[in-house]
């Protein structure tokens, strides 16, 4: 019996912090996507490769969509909006958990999503994720009931991103409607994304952890230099964190530099597991006023595309 190959673009589509991230790495088996528990941390659209059998997914983890009108909040929406060009299938990420508290959010919530989706005529799955934070399972069903109105024709899926639980089943339901045709890549290829935007993405996530509540998000990492060459068997970064004032400069430091230091500590563990080598990592914090104006800076890092 001949084998079909599939192939196919899901977008996954969601508020601000519902999971996407989270999902998108269990689902690739590895980090792929940054994660943060704090809104606005995805700001590209990060393809993610899953290759199981005769199907191949690209995943494209979208921006969070929230209502914020300043900053770079626009240019996020506006990037994961575009994303919606290239899908085969639409994901749309859900926080069951807190639709369950707060059961009046899903219409509002959902509104600009159905919008969005119902215009790209492409199939449609809902993720209620953060499945395991609802001890009582029955409060679920009026949420599941809400979503199927808000999205119909959508197959809706309970599920768990940090456990796992029923990821297995919504994976089979998306590879069941993958259109068919030849993979793109090579098996072994998990993302798409260049290892150098990855390892400036592995530093700005331990930027974001360390930073807790007390740095808006005027931060932005860029990286300015990669070195391999120089020294076998060990890749030289350097990365410039961009801060938007004078003031925010010492909260990326830190006290004699201890907090600077511990985030390239933590990143450069972890970009050594990705490319497989020693890593020599410097960090520079630089100020750079209105950067989210500067049309050029943000070409680079890939905003609002």
């Amino acid at each position: 019996m001949e084998h079909v190959q599939r192939f196919g673009r899901v977008v996954m589509l969601g508020p601000t912090n519902a999971g996407k991230s989270t999902l998108l790495n269990r689902l690739i088996g590895q980090k792929v996507s940054i994660v943060s528990p704090k809104p606005q941390t995805t700001r590209n659209s990060i393809s993610g490769i899953l290759t199981e059998g005769d199907a191949q997914i690209v995943f494209l983890d979208t921006p969070g969509l929230h209502r914020q009108k300043r900053g770079i909040a626009p240019l996020l929406l506006r990037s994961a909006y575009a994303a919606l060009a290239q899908a085969d299938l639409v994901l749309v990420l859900l926080d069951a958990a807190q639709f369950v508290r707060r059961p009046e959010g899903i219409v509002p919530e959902l509104r600009p999503i159905a919008k969005a989706v119902s215009a790209g005529g492409v199939p449609v799955a809902a993720a209620l994720n953060k499945c395991d934070l609802i001890k009582e399972k029955a409060r679920l069903l009026p949420v599941l009931a809400a979503v199927g109105e808000a999205l119909p024709g959508a197959e809706l899926f309970p599920v768990s991103a940090l456990t796992g639980k029923g990821v297995e089943e919504l994976l089979a339901a998306l590879t069941a409607r993958l259109p068919e045709g030849p993979h793109q890549f090579d098996p072994d290829e998990v993302s798409t994304a260049p290892v150098r935007f990855l390892a400036g993405e592995i530093v700005r996530e331990k930027l974001f952890l360390a930073l807790g509540e007390e740095l808006p998000y005027s931060t932005a990492v860029t990286v300015e230099n990669w070195d391999e060459k120089s020294r076998p068997g060990l890749t030289k970064i350097q990365c410039s964190i961009l801060v938007a004032r004078e003031s925010h400069k010492p909260m990326v430091i830190g006290k004699g530099g201890e907090r600077i230091k511990d985030i390239g500590q933590k990143a450069r563990i972890e970009i050594e597991e990705m490319l497989g080598s020693k890593v020599f990592l410097e960090l520079w914090v630089k100020v750079k006023p209105d950067w989210t104006d500067d049309r050029a800076l943000l070409r680079e890092l890939g905003l609002g595309q």
